[in-house]
């Protein structure tokens, strides 16, 4: 099994997704185990002083002015991680609350948190063990960290509240935590705080949502490609020397994967003769690569943020080198927030051009000699029709999920935390939007494969048979009289979602970008 190392200078994204997703072992280096003991003892010795130190011996929030006695810290640790775990609603996923766990652990052992080296390693065996703590869907305002997630995971290190087992049973932590030999922590002073105050859930739900939007973007040009070779429309407007002269990077490799997809088709350059002869195409076909070009852009910026942040030690207060432990805001979610804004927006716009070119696909006014709905017997079919209605109906959800989650604000602790950045809300609503997309994709997919079988007498470019074959062979059927779709439909988006649209075109075109 893969094994990840965990250092002091933060991780990557690859060891994220390798974690979350893929169930990696994780070790920590001696480098870290080294820096996580320096700074214990920087915490110990202010801890001995009679001056209060923030988060060490004081409250927390509103209610940091008090000065906590030597004999009640380590139940102040404690009460803090039950207080604060006090999320509601549907659970979260599973590789969410992994990753949530081990960006927490990466912060951890930088060395800049005051935690004991055993806490840590009892964070890596929990995660190692497959046990997964339960956390709710809200709970978190994307400032002080992503608190109540964080607090039902350090719960759970604690042997208190549920989580889930390998075996995908939710019990009692603690009970999960002896079957598998791991001695419940007892939190000391800064620990309880440590563990809680960080962007790691909306950071973990980020390197996800990239890694999936890497994967829908590649197959929104081979869908828009397909759809341009059934409309019988022109490659001329994928020319290189086009995109050169308006530079920007991803509209350029949004263009040259379309223009791998369709070279050496029979159908394109038939726009001027057919029987609705027309000088260019529409928007939704022409202007495909500025589109999914300007959300590749977007996701460019978004990895950079995202890279940041992997880098950080996100914690309040912070151990510095120089023996101090300082309070500090960089715990405040918005440089990650923004972003996962900026993705529902580009999403929402990839969704929307993609219903466009479907639609027109399915109106025989707009198709160019292509059957209504592409039905069989149009009137006895409906063909996909309700197909389109579907796919309409989830372009109209990312258009309201687009809307930015960060714009807002809401004053917590007394006016203490007076401005949030409700970083967890916009990537909980990211993900239900990457859900969508890969929908819509799929319902424009199965409508382009359908429009390019019916052109009998002319050739599809062989990366185009090579998807079609590929999306029949996977059981979604093709042109014909009205069939139950939801499983036709479903087994789409399955494709799509898997990138085994990717994999069946790739052979034919060479790596896309």
């Amino acid at each position: 099994m893969h094994t990840v190392v965990v250092g002091t200078s933060g991780t990557t994204a690859e060891d994220v997704i390798a974690v979350a997703r893929g169930n990696a072992r994780i070790e920590l280096s001696e480098q870290a185990l080294a820096a996580l003991a320096a700074a214990r003892e920087i915490v110990d010795a202010l801890a001995a002083k009679p001056e209060p130190v923030y988060g060490v011996s004081t409250g927390f929030g509103a209610l940091a002015t008090r000065h906590i006695s030597h004999d009640l810290r380590t139940q102040l640790q404690r009460n803090i991680v039950r207080s604060h775990a006090a999320g509601m609603g549907p659970r979260v996923e599973r590789e969410v609350v992994r990753a949530l766990m081990f960006l927490r652990l990466k912060t951890v052992a930088s060395g800049h948190t005051g935690v004991r080296p055993q806490v840590a390693q009892t964070m890596a065996d929990v995660l190692n063990a497959g046990i997964t703590p339960v956390v709710h869907e809200y709970g978190s305002l994307g400032c002080s960290g992503d608190l109540a997630p964080l607090s039902h995971c350090a719960l759970a290190l604690m042997g208190e509240g549920d989580a889930e087992g390998p075996d995908g049973v939710v019990r009692p932590a603690g009970e999960l935590l002896a079957e598998h030999g791991i001695e419940p922590v007892v939190l000391r002073e800064k620990e309880g705080l440590a563990l809680l105050n960080g962007t790691d859930g909306m950071l973990g739900m980020l390197i996800m949502a990239l890694a999936d939007l890497q994967r829908l973007y590649t197959s929104a040009d081979i869908t828009a490609a397909l759809t341009l070779e059934a409309l019988l429309g022109t490659d001329k407007v994928l020319a290189p020397e086009l995109h050169a002269i308006r530079p920007h990077p991803g509209q350029a490799v949004a263009a040259a994967n379309m223009s791998a997809v369709l070279k050496g088709s029979g159908l394109v350059g038939h726009f001027q003769q057919d029987e609705a002869p027309r000088v260019q195409d529409a928007y939704s076909v022409r202007c495909a690569p500025q589109v999914a070009g300007a959300g590749r852009d977007t996701l460019a910026h978004a990895r950079l943020v995202a890279e940041r942040e992997l880098a950080a030690a996100v914690d309040n207060p912070v151990v510095l080198p120089e023996g101090m432990v300082e309070s500090n805001g960089n715990f405040h979610g918005a440089p990650v927030a923004y972003v996962l804004d900026f993705l529902a927006v580009a999403v929402a716009d990839l969704g929307s051009i993609a219903e466009r070119r479907t639609d027109r696909l399915l109106d025989k006014n707009r198709s160019h000699g292509l059957p209504p709905f592409l039905a069989d017997d149009a009137g006895v079919d409906s063909g996909l029709m309700i197909a389109q209605y579907t796919q309409a109906a989830l372009v109209s959800e990312l258009k309201r999920l687009a809307v930015p989650a960060s714009a807002d604000s809401i004053p917590s602790s007394a006016m203490q935390e007076d401005h949030v950045s409700m970083g967890w809300s916009a990537a909980r609503k990211l993900r239900t939007a990457i859900a969508g997309l890969s929908r819509i994709l799929a319902v424009e997919l199965y409508a382009a494969a359908r429009a390019v079988e019916l052109r009998k007498g002319l050739t599809p470019a062989p990366a185009s048979r090579a998807a079609i074959a590929a999306l029949r062979a996977a059981g979604v059927a093709g042109p014909g009289p009205d069939r139950f779709l939801a499983p036709d439909l479903q087994a789409a988006e399955a494709f799509v979602r898997e990138g085994r649209l990717i994999e069946a075109v790739e052979p034919v075109t060479g790596p896309l970008g």
